[in-house]
């Protein structure tokens, strides 16, 4: 990553053979991989960056259809003193990780060669608001209740339950998260032949995809035959 001068953020440098293939698969990156990393500057040793892993789910997408202009909600216990290091304004980084995995050289059939590593991941710089209130809280905690749900086989009914989260919202702090700017890296292989492709996602699917389904985004998102 490097350093954006504009915002003082990080930013993901994007290889322009391995460019997202469409915004359809950007969203459904951040959709089903929620578990996000909240990347704020300062507060670390010698004003490294802080980072909390926690849910962050799609409140609105822009008109375009795209992140930038839309709207991310997340929230992360009160005791985590990175909310206090945040004001209302600050710019964050949001990073989503999709699948991944090792490519052995052994699926290649050819020597010399090198391994390397197929994944894909969005990052997301968001201007934050900070959301103290029981509230917005509630809201937080239930919309992201709904769009994990969302993404089981039967969906759990929370009713029942808002009792228990009205008494501990106040545990947490939320924050709304405005989109500024989106890049995406999905390499997954598309620069190998049709048939080395088939071996990496076969070698993958042998080893057990211990880091999601990269497989499956290789056989589908292929390069020029």
């Amino acid at each position: 990553m490097g350093r954006d001068p504009l915002r003082g953020g990080l930013i993901m440098y994007e290889f322009e053979k391995y460019l997202a293939p469409s915004q359809h698969e950007v969203t459904e990156l951040v959709r089903r991989h929620p578990f996000a990393l909240i990347v704020s500057n300062g507060g670390g040793a010698d004003g490294a960056p802080t980072v909390t892993h926690t849910p962050v789910i799609i409140e609105r997408m822009a008109a375009d259809g795209g992140f930038v202009g839309g709207e991310l909600l997340g929230h992360i216990a009160r005791k985590n003193p990175q909310w206090q290091q945040i004001s209302d304004g600050d710019s964050v980084l949001l990073v989503f990780s999709g699948p991944h995995d090792y490519v052995s050289p052994t699926t290649y059939a050819d020597d010399p060669n090198v391994p390397t590593w197929d994944y894909a991941a969005v990052h997301l710089t968001a201007r934050v608001t900070v959301l103290e209130d029981a509230a917005d809280g509630m809201h937080v905690v239930t919309r992201t209740v709904e769009e994990l749900e969302a993404l089981e086989p039967t969906a759990w009914d929370m009713t029942g339950s808002l009792p228990t989260f009205e008494r501990i919202v106040g545990g947490i702090v939320s924050f709304r998260f405005e989109i500024l700017e989106q890049r995406a890296v999905f390499k997954v292989s598309q620069d190998k032949p049709r048939e080395v492709r088939q071996r990496v996602a076969a070698a993958s699917r042998t080893r057990g995809c211990p880091y999601g389904d990269v497989a499956e985004l290789v056989e589908r998102i292929g390069g020029d035959e």
